[in-house]
This record gives C-alpha cells, sequence and structure tokens, in this order.
C-alpha cells in the first residue's frame, strides 16, 4: 500500500513542479521587460505625457500581456483553472491587439523618425514585424491546443519570449555590437527557450516537440531579419514612410 501510494504520488509531484517551472519562467519574463524598460526610462530624457498616443497604447497592451501571463501560471499552481480559462478569453483579445499595435506602433516609429540610432530602419522594421507576428502565430496556435495542456503552455512560453525583443533590446549594450546587435537579442530569447528544454530533459526525459516549433519560429524570424531588412523592396518602402 505505501508504494502503491509513493508510485500515486510521483506524477503528482512532477506535474506541480512543471507548473511551478512555468510560473518561475513567467516571473523571469517579467522581470526582465520590467528591468528593460525602467533602464530605458533612467537612460532617456523624455516626458512620459509628450508620447504618442500609440506608443501608450502599445505599452498598455504589452504590459497586460506580460502581467496576465504570469496571472495564468500563478492560477495554474493554485488550481484554479476556471479562472484561468476565463481570463484565456482575455488574453486572446490583448494577442490581436498586441499583434495589430506591434506593426503600427513599429511603421509609426519610422514615420515619425523615432528609430533607435543602433538599428537600420530596415533591420528595425522587419525585426519587430516578425516577431509580433511569430508571436500570434505561436499563441493562436496554443489557443487552438488549449485542451492539450503540455502543447499550450509551452507555445504560450514561446510565443511570450518572442515579444521580450524591445525590453532586452534595452538592456544589452546594442551601440556597442554593431551589426551582431539583431544577433545579440536573438540568443537571449534563446536562453529562455533553451531552460524550458533543459527541464524537460530532467523532468520529462526528452524535449516536448513544443519547444522545436517554439524555437523554429524564433529561429526563422532571425536567419530572415538580415535578409529582407536589407532588400531592395524594404528598403523602398522604409523610405516611403520615412518622408
Amino acid at each position: 500500500m505505501a508504494t502503491a501510494n509513493t508510485l500515486a504520488a510521483t506524477p503528482r509531484n512532477a506535474f506541480a513542479s512543471e507548473r511551478r517551472f512555468f510560473l518561475g519562467m513567467a516571473i523571469a519574463i517579467a522581470a526582465t521587460v520590467i528591468l528593460g524598460f525602467t533602464v530605458n526610462a533612467a537612460r532617456m530624457h523624455w516626458t512620459f505625457f509628450a508620447l504618442p498616443v500609440q506608443v501608450h497604447l502599445h505599452a498598455a497592451a504589452f504590459l497586460s500581456w506580460i502581467i496576465l501571463y504570469v496571472v495564468q501560471n500563478w492560477l495554474i499552481v493554485r488550481g484554479s483553472i476556471t479562472r484561468h480559462r476565463q481570463l484565456g478569453v482575455l488574453g486572446a483579445g490583448i494577442a490581436v491587439t498586441m499583434v495589430v499595435l506591434g506593426i503600427v506602433t513599429t511603421v509609426m516609429a519610422i514615420q515619425q523618425h523615432r528609430v533607435p540610432p543602433f538599428f537600420p530602419p530596415g533591420i528595425f522594421l522587419v525585426l519587430d514585424v516578425l516577431g509580433v507576428i511569430g508571436f500570434g502565430i505561436l499563441t493562436a496556435w496554443a489557443i487552438v491546443l488549449r485542451k492539450q495542456a503540455a502543447w499550450h503552455k509551452r507555445l504560450m512560453l514561446c510565443g511570450t519570449i518572442l515579444v521580450m525583443s524591445p525590453a532586452l533590446g534595452r538592456i544589452l549594450p546594442m551601440p556597442l555590437l554593431g551589426t551582431f546587435a539583431p544577433t545579440a537579442v536573438f540568443a537571449s530569447m534563446a536562453v529562455y527557450v533553451i531552460a524550458g528544454m533543459l527541464f524537460d530533459v530532467r523532468s520529462r526525459g526528452a524535449v516536448h516537440p513544443a519547444y522545436y516549433w517554439g524555437g523554429g519560429v524564433l529561429a526563422v524570424t532571425q536567419a530572415l531579419v538580415g535578409p529582407l531588412g536589407v532588400s531592395p523592396p524594404v528598403l523602398r518602402l522604409v523610405a516611403q514612410l520615412a518622408v
């Protein structure tokens, strides 16, 4: 009887450990994002309310997602599955808003000549747009697979990692990295994906396929940034926007 109880407790312990891991990853992502924008605010000399309205909306949507992502993982750790699913509807709406605002804000940054000086405008455009589209794809896929918890939580994690690039770009010494700046951002995001893979190996004995798909989207995004960012069509588009 004692052996049977021990065997039953082991899967439950592993399940609880996995839930705590994803909550820890959510907190780590939130801490990174907060650090990145806090550092940026300390460096810059601007008035918050002087920023364009689309920047405020963009920031509100992305911050809402990060906060909700932490809350959703916390609810899972607590076992509040019903509340988690209810908030998931709100999350889907925020995700759609993020994709739209992410693209709009990037385009308007080029139009208003607000591109960070360490990014060529074409690279900036492609990096941000592909990142938010990748987020949208992975998040939509995670929602479709919401009844398959193992896929759902890993795709959500990978999607959220993809929208960390603006925060990481404010933490890393981007002006010193030159042409390697996008690669440095990619490598920093990859660390979070690799952490998930390593946890799987330790806890499950193998990496879940969701990480290969999520990591693949991240890798494809990185591979396309350079060629597309300096391609003639993108450069023409940037020139038209920046007039």
